[in-house]
């Protein structure tokens, strides 16, 4: 897989995190999941499911559907 391609495939957990100025660690912390299961997520080796994405969506104060990439263009 190309690495633009890559880049778009997953969630966009590392993207918010940013965006509020909040680490992985801090996450990991907040949601109850070891450091190294977040920091998984983030770089896209691990997608965590609805229920896992709804808990990260509550501690960054942010819509579900703001964590997730769509998968097609409107």
């Amino acid at each position: 897989m190309a690495e633009n391609q890559q880049d778009l495939a997953g969630n966009r957990i590392k993207a918010v995190l940013a965006d509020k100025e909040r680490t992985c660690k801090w996450l990991a912390e907040e949601i109850g999941m070891s450091e190294n299961t977040v920091s998984r997520g983030c770089s896209n080796r691990f997608q965590p499911s609805l229920h896992q994405l709804g808990r990260v969506a509550n501690a960054l104060d942010v819509d579900i559907r703001d964590l997730i990439r769509p998968t097609k263009e409107k």
